[in-house]
């Protein structure tokens, strides 16, 4: 009897064990975060392992980042090219002959022009710059702004006397730190060398790296995993192709511009606002502060013409080339995007800013198909139900819906 007693009292002290622990959902998803917390922790105590790994990266990380965007960006062409019955290799080869041409104008003829307005706006910039302090010390000499001089003259002395400590840091790093432009220099000279045989290799075989991939994957893991690398690479692709094809045309809608209306530097100011457009939102205001300030020390006349020329272009960037060439690909929030920019330019610097929302594209494709994993096993969320209004519900039925829940 007493032995029956206790195989109850263990039956029941381990039914209650599985029920609340071993069964418990909530208790299973923390222990599965502590083992990821913990294998973090030793992987972030034995780093050294992966030295060799680091070299490695640094070493084929910027040429096959460079092959990498030249790859979405001209795949389609070469697609294309074999489409009209081409073989793909002369495809290939057409279009490295086209690139090569390019970057033998753009040496020959572009570089030298941006050279030269770039050297000559280093050497008038104290000028230009002077020139804004002083009408902008006229401007806070007047009467309407006579209570505020005390407040700018201190705020001006502090971004001065920043400017200035942020100048001297950077001179002392770069005195010091010869070496690592040495071998920055060195990188970059051997990414130009093995990027073109990398990108080649790309164009010719890239299309079939998936189904050598999946051989890897286990049978059962094998749909899903190509569903979520199409996705990625889709959303990867999408970015770049857009990116780089917008801020080519926002380039070219700025020299245009600029130069019809008479700007000095159109050229390299009108590239300089291509490269910045590749910081969305941000980009295009940063390339507008030097114009403002050219054309405002050059006459109210052509801050005026400049302006213009800025409102037509931001005009047609925003309802012609952007939705005709990035869609709603991404579909992130503009709000999302500020804080990506943010955060990953705090944490990366300038790296993070044009490689963070790409990065982001990537990481909310894998959680959305984690979460849907994680719903068809979790069983909680089995059915639709939403007691908040849709999104696209206008206010009118949504004050009729309030009412009509009120009665019942």
């Amino acid at each position: 009897m007493e032995q029956e007693q206790e195989k109850v009292k263990v039956k029941t002290v381990a039914t209650w064990f599985w029920r609340w622990f071993l069964n418990n959902k909530v208790v299973t998803i923390l222990l599965v975060s502590l083992l990821i917390l913990l294998n973090i922790l030793v992987f972030s105590k034995i780093t050294y392992v992966f030295d060799p790994l680091k070299g490695f990266i640094e070493v084929i990380g910027l040429p096959l980042l460079m092959a990498g965007i030249l790859y979405y960006l001209v795949n389609p062409l070469v697609d294309w090219i074999e489409m009209k019955k081409v073989p793909r290799v002369g495809g290939i080869l057409i279009i490295f002959v086209v690139i090569i041409a390019l970057v033998v104008w753009g040496v020959t003829t572009l570089i030298p022009i941006i050279q030269e307005q770039t050297l000559s706006i280093i050497k008038n910039w104290p000028q230009y710059w002077e020139s804004v302090v002083i009408q902008a010390d006229a401007l806070v000499r007047s009467d309407i702004f006579s209570q505020f001089q005390e407040q700018l003259t201190d705020i001006n002395q502090n971004i001065m006397s920043s400017i200035s400590k942020q100048a001297t840091n950077v001179v002392n790093s770069t005195v010091s730190g010869i070496g690592s432009v040495v071998g920055a220099v060195t990188n970059v000279f051997i990414a130009l060398i093995t990027m073109p045989f990398i990108l080649f290799y790309l164009l010719k075989d890239g299309r079939d790296l998936p189904y050598h991939m999946m051989k890897f994957i286990p049978t059962k893991m094998r749909l899903n995993t190509y569903n979520l690398l199409s996705q990625i690479n889709t959303q990867i692709s999408q970015y770049i192709r857009g990116q780089l094809l917008v801020a080519f045309f926002v380039a070219l809608m700025f020299w245009i511009g600029f130069a019809i209306v008479g700007l000095e530097y159109a050229v390299t100011l009108a590239v300089m606002a291509g490269f910045l457009n590749l910081i969305p939102y941000l980009g295009s205001f940063l390339a507008m502060v030097p114009v403002v300030i050219i054309a405002f020390v050059a006459s109210p006349v052509m801050l005026a013409k400049v302006l213009i020329v800025f409102a037509i272009e931001q005009m047609i960037e925003g309802r012609v080339i952007q939705p005709q060439i990035l869609g709603s690909n991404l579909d992130i929030h503009p709000v999302t995007i500020i804080v990506v920019l943010l955060t990953s330019g705090k944490l990366f610097g300038i790296p993070g800013v044009i490689l963070g929302i790409p990065g982001y594209a990537v990481l909310k494709v894998i959680f959305e198909h984690f979460f849907q994993w994680y719903q068809q096993h979790s069983g909680l969320y089995e059915h639709d139900y939403n007691p908040a209004y849709e999104p696209s519900l206008p206010i009118e039925k949504r004050k009729h819906f309030k009412r009509k829940k009120k009665k019942k």
